[in-house]
Protein backbone atom coordinates (compact mmCIF):
# COMPACT_ATOMS: atom_id res chain seq x y z
CA UNK A 1 0.00 0.00 0.00
CA UNK A 2 2.06 3.19 -1.22
CA UNK A 3 0.01 5.38 0.57
CA UNK A 4 -0.18 3.49 3.95
CA UNK A 5 0.87 0.74 6.09
CA UNK A 6 0.40 -2.85 6.29
CA UNK A 7 0.98 -4.77 9.30
CA UNK A 8 1.69 -8.68 9.24
CA UNK A 9 0.33 -10.65 12.38
CA UNK A 10 0.77 -14.35 13.16
CA UNK A 11 -2.31 -16.17 13.40
CA UNK A 12 -3.48 -17.81 16.79
CA UNK A 13 -2.06 -16.57 20.21
CA UNK A 14 0.09 -13.62 18.93
CA UNK A 15 -3.22 -12.13 16.56
CA UNK A 16 -5.70 -12.33 20.11
CA UNK A 17 -2.96 -10.65 22.21
CA UNK A 18 -1.82 -8.24 19.60
CA UNK A 19 -5.26 -6.71 19.01
CA UNK A 20 -6.01 -5.43 22.51
CA UNK A 21 -2.24 -3.67 22.11
CA UNK A 22 -3.18 -2.59 18.45
CA UNK A 23 -6.33 -1.36 19.93
CA UNK A 24 -5.07 0.99 23.04
CA UNK A 25 -2.57 2.22 20.00
CA UNK A 26 -5.62 3.48 18.64
CA UNK A 27 -5.82 0.90 15.37
CA UNK A 28 -9.00 -1.29 15.63
CA UNK A 29 -9.75 -3.83 12.78
CA UNK A 30 -13.61 -3.22 10.98
CA UNK A 31 -14.03 -7.00 10.45
CA UNK A 32 -14.07 -9.87 12.94
CA UNK A 33 -10.48 -12.20 12.46
CA UNK A 34 -12.28 -15.04 13.43
CA UNK A 35 -15.45 -15.01 10.48
CA UNK A 36 -14.50 -13.00 7.90
CA UNK A 37 -13.06 -14.76 4.64
CA UNK A 38 -11.10 -11.48 3.81
CA UNK A 39 -7.16 -12.28 3.71
CA UNK A 40 -6.34 -8.31 3.91
CA UNK A 41 -8.24 -6.46 7.16
CA UNK A 42 -9.23 -3.19 6.89
CA UNK A 43 -8.54 -0.93 10.07
CA UNK A 44 -10.54 2.25 11.53
CA UNK A 45 -7.63 4.11 10.60
CA UNK A 46 -7.48 4.50 6.77
CA UNK A 47 -3.66 4.25 6.02
CA UNK A 48 -3.60 1.11 8.39
CA UNK A 49 -4.60 -2.74 7.50
CA UNK A 50 -3.84 -6.00 8.70
CA UNK A 51 -3.04 -9.48 6.77
CA UNK A 52 -3.21 -12.40 9.68
CA UNK A 53 -0.63 -15.23 8.07
CA UNK A 54 1.27 -18.19 9.61
CA UNK A 55 3.95 -17.49 11.73
CA UNK A 56 7.22 -18.05 10.20
CA UNK A 57 5.50 -16.48 6.80
CA UNK A 58 5.37 -13.37 8.63
CA UNK A 59 9.30 -12.36 8.85
CA UNK A 60 9.27 -13.52 4.86
CA UNK A 61 6.59 -10.99 3.83
CA UNK A 62 8.59 -7.87 6.00
CA UNK A 63 12.01 -8.31 4.80
CA UNK A 64 10.21 -9.22 0.89
CA UNK A 65 8.34 -5.69 1.21
CA UNK A 66 4.93 -7.45 1.29
CA UNK A 67 4.17 -5.93 4.74
CA UNK A 68 5.60 -2.68 6.35
CA UNK A 69 5.47 -4.13 9.80
CA UNK A 70 4.82 -7.11 11.20
CA UNK A 71 4.86 -8.72 14.91
CA UNK A 72 6.06 -12.31 15.13
CA UNK A 73 8.12 -14.32 18.09
CA UNK A 74 11.65 -13.67 18.85
CA UNK A 75 11.38 -18.12 18.28
CA UNK A 76 10.73 -17.28 14.51
CA UNK A 77 12.73 -14.72 14.07
CA UNK A 78 15.71 -16.52 15.80
CA UNK A 79 15.45 -18.58 12.63
CA UNK A 80 15.79 -16.25 9.92
CA UNK A 81 17.54 -13.21 8.82
CA UNK A 82 16.44 -10.65 11.15
CA UNK A 83 20.10 -8.51 10.80
CA UNK A 84 17.89 -7.20 7.73
CA UNK A 85 14.71 -6.12 10.38
CA UNK A 86 14.46 -3.27 12.40
CA UNK A 87 13.31 -4.85 15.79
CA UNK A 88 12.37 -1.65 17.77
CA UNK A 89 10.29 -3.32 20.41
CA UNK A 90 9.30 -6.10 22.34
CA UNK A 91 5.87 -6.13 22.89
CA UNK A 92 5.97 -8.59 25.93
CA UNK A 93 2.93 -10.55 24.76
CA UNK A 94 2.89 -14.49 23.97
CA UNK A 95 5.75 -14.62 26.26
CA UNK A 96 6.81 -18.65 26.81
CA UNK A 97 10.33 -20.20 26.47
CA UNK A 98 12.54 -22.19 24.13
CA UNK A 99 13.73 -25.56 26.13
CA UNK A 100 15.61 -28.13 26.12
CA UNK A 101 14.32 -31.05 27.51
CA UNK A 102 14.58 -34.95 27.86
CA UNK A 103 12.50 -37.99 28.71
CA UNK A 104 12.31 -38.19 32.56
CA UNK A 105 13.01 -42.09 32.74
CA UNK A 106 15.96 -41.69 30.31
CA UNK A 107 19.60 -43.22 31.02
CA UNK A 108 22.64 -41.28 30.42
CA UNK A 109 23.31 -40.11 26.96
CA UNK A 110 26.38 -40.93 25.71
CA UNK A 111 27.42 -40.45 21.46
CA UNK A 112 25.71 -38.03 19.24
CA UNK A 113 22.57 -37.04 20.15
CA UNK A 114 19.26 -37.10 18.13
CA UNK A 115 17.41 -33.79 18.97
CA UNK A 116 14.25 -33.21 17.22
CA UNK A 117 12.85 -29.56 16.68
CA UNK A 118 11.66 -27.18 14.29
CA UNK A 119 14.26 -25.05 15.59
CA UNK A 120 16.66 -26.03 13.39
CA UNK A 121 19.47 -22.79 13.08
CA UNK A 122 19.03 -22.09 17.09
CA UNK A 123 18.95 -25.72 17.92
CA UNK A 124 22.61 -25.84 16.33
CA UNK A 125 23.66 -22.91 17.31
CA UNK A 126 22.97 -23.50 20.86
CA UNK A 127 24.65 -26.71 20.67
CA UNK A 128 27.93 -25.20 17.88
CA UNK A 129 28.51 -23.02 21.64
CA UNK A 130 29.17 -25.93 23.81
CA UNK A 131 31.28 -27.67 21.04
CA UNK A 132 28.41 -30.57 20.67
CA UNK A 133 28.02 -31.75 17.22
CA UNK A 134 24.19 -33.32 17.45
CA UNK A 135 21.94 -34.67 14.37
CA UNK A 136 19.35 -32.46 14.29
CA UNK A 137 15.59 -34.06 13.49
CA UNK A 138 13.38 -31.68 11.95
CA UNK A 139 9.78 -31.71 12.67
CA UNK A 140 6.59 -29.30 12.14
CA UNK A 141 4.58 -30.08 15.13
CA UNK A 142 4.16 -32.88 18.01
CA UNK A 143 7.50 -32.75 19.10
CA UNK A 144 6.90 -34.28 22.60
CA UNK A 145 6.26 -37.85 20.42
CA UNK A 146 9.30 -38.05 18.66
CA UNK A 147 11.35 -38.93 22.24
CA UNK A 148 8.41 -41.42 23.47
CA UNK A 149 8.46 -43.28 19.98
CA UNK A 150 12.68 -43.41 19.92
CA UNK A 151 12.66 -40.91 17.31
CA UNK A 152 15.09 -38.59 19.04
CA UNK A 153 16.75 -38.33 22.46
CA UNK A 154 16.12 -34.85 22.94
CA UNK A 155 13.55 -31.98 21.69
CA UNK A 156 13.84 -28.14 21.42
CA UNK A 157 10.51 -26.72 21.47
CA UNK A 158 8.36 -23.95 23.58
CA UNK A 159 7.05 -24.41 26.63
CA UNK A 160 4.58 -22.19 28.34
CA UNK A 161 2.98 -24.12 30.77
CA UNK A 162 4.99 -26.77 30.98
CA UNK A 163 1.90 -29.27 31.38
CA UNK A 164 2.52 -31.08 27.97
CA UNK A 165 5.55 -32.05 28.55
CA UNK A 166 4.92 -33.58 31.89
CA UNK A 167 2.21 -34.87 30.79
CA UNK A 168 4.26 -36.82 28.00
CA UNK A 169 6.94 -38.05 30.47
CA UNK A 170 9.47 -35.02 29.47
CA UNK A 171 11.35 -32.72 31.61
CA UNK A 172 12.76 -30.00 30.70
CA UNK A 173 16.71 -29.55 31.20
CA UNK A 174 17.57 -26.08 30.12
CA UNK A 175 15.86 -22.51 29.31
CA UNK A 176 17.61 -22.13 25.88
CA UNK A 177 15.81 -18.74 25.28
CA UNK A 178 13.00 -16.26 26.63
CA UNK A 179 10.30 -15.37 23.76
CA UNK A 180 8.30 -12.84 23.29
CA UNK A 181 6.27 -10.88 20.24
CA UNK A 182 8.41 -8.49 18.47
CA UNK A 183 7.38 -5.77 16.10
CA UNK A 184 9.63 -5.67 13.24
CA UNK A 185 9.65 -3.35 10.09
CA UNK A 186 11.07 -3.09 6.74
CA UNK A 187 14.41 -0.81 6.59
CA UNK A 188 13.45 0.51 3.22
CA UNK A 189 9.45 1.03 4.76
CA UNK A 190 11.08 2.98 7.60
CA UNK A 191 12.30 5.76 5.29
CA UNK A 192 9.86 6.00 3.27
CA UNK A 193 7.11 5.86 5.01
CA UNK A 194 8.76 7.45 8.43
CA UNK A 195 6.07 9.80 8.83
CA UNK A 196 3.08 6.99 9.41
CA UNK A 197 5.87 4.48 10.65
CA UNK A 198 7.21 6.77 13.46
CA UNK A 199 4.58 7.62 15.10
CA UNK A 200 2.88 3.96 14.82
CA UNK A 201 5.77 3.33 16.76
CA UNK A 202 5.30 5.54 19.43
CA UNK A 203 1.88 4.57 20.09
CA UNK A 204 2.49 1.36 20.72
CA UNK A 205 5.33 1.60 22.85
CA UNK A 206 3.42 3.58 25.48
CA UNK A 207 0.34 0.99 24.65
CA UNK A 208 2.87 -2.04 25.67
CA UNK A 209 1.53 -3.16 29.74
CA UNK A 210 4.97 -2.06 32.39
Amino acid sequence: MKDGITIAVSKGRILAESLPLLARAGVRLLDDPDTTRKLILPTNQAGVRLIVIRAADVPTYVLNGGADLGIAGKDVLMECDSDNLYEPLDLKIARCRLMLARPQDATTMTGRLRVATKYVMTTRNFFAERGQQVEIIKLYGSMELAPVLGLSDLIVDLVNTGNTLKENGLVALENIADISSRLIVNKAAMKMKQEMIKPFIKRLAEAIPQ
